[in-house]
């Protein structure tokens, strides 16, 4: 059995929403409450690596930080990015489901049963 892992924030409907999705389905990922435990700089640089995605894409564009920290500069490296991120977890997008070497963004909260194994 592929071993799950979910990054997930109790307070977000669509975190919630994902989990609840997956215990439906009899299964029980392991729950990262990132914005208590942040991923350092080499688990979001592996967790975007499996995403397929550039890191600004995990971005969340509309929080506070995001602002004031000058993330839409695009003299920001990719590096600048995820340094921002583990620095500020809240500016991670969210759920995140890790099946394996695959990994999904859930939004919506329907995307994490596309890497079920």
């Amino acid at each position: 059995m592929t071993e799950l892992t979910l990054y997930h924030n109790p307070r977000c409907s669509k975190s919630r929403g994902a989990l609840e999705l997956l215990e439906q389905r009899g299964l029980a990922p392991k729950i990262v409450r990132y914005l208590e435990t942040p991923p350092s700089v080499t688990e979001l640089e592996r967790i975007v690596a499996r995403l397929g995605i550039d890191p600004r894409q995990l971005l969340r564009t509309g929080e506070d930080e995001y602002k004031t920290l000058g993330l839409a500069n695009p003299m920001l490296t990719d590096a600048d990015i995820i340094e921002a991120m583990a620095n500020h977890p809240k500016l991670i997008e969210r759920p995140i489901l890790i099946a394996g070497d695959a990994a999904v963004i859930g939004r919506p909260p329907e995307k994490v049963l596309e890497v079920l194994p």
